[in-house]
């Protein structure tokens, strides 16, 4: 019932910029913040971004500040992840999930791939 599809991961030299794109349903997107988790590989998932529900407060890893930016369209049920300025550190699998009370099943994730 509930589905977390992301998408715009790809291949991107260092510097460069990428925009990620999650569209959740199955669930009031609205009324939960939501977030941007990462998991490289032989690593754990961490959390990359945080957005709340109506306010739109954000917050970030110290990893991303400054280079990372989440966003969200409530109409559209969908949350964005604005990343600038890449270094091959942020290469991972990149998921969205609810910030708090995440669902279990996580999607397939977008794979994000910085590199010369």
């Amino acid at each position: 019932q509930v589905q977390l599809v992301e998408s715009g991961g790809g291949l991107v030299q260092p510097g460069g910029s990428l925009r990620l794109s999650c569209v959740a349903s199955g669930f009031t997107f609205s009324s939960y913040s939501m977030a941007w988790y990462r998991q490289a590989p032989g690593k754990e998932r961490e959390l990359v971004a945080f957005i709340t529900s109506t306010t739109g407060i954000t917050n970030y890893a110290d990893s991303v500040k400054g280079r990372f930016s989440i966003s969200r369209d409530n109409a559209k049920n969908t949350v964005y992840l604005q990343m600038n300025s890449l270094k091959p550190e942020d290469t991972a699998v990149y998921y969205c999930n609810r910030g708090t009370n995440r669902f279990g099943n996580w999607g397939q994730g977008t794979q994000v791939t910085v590199s010369s």
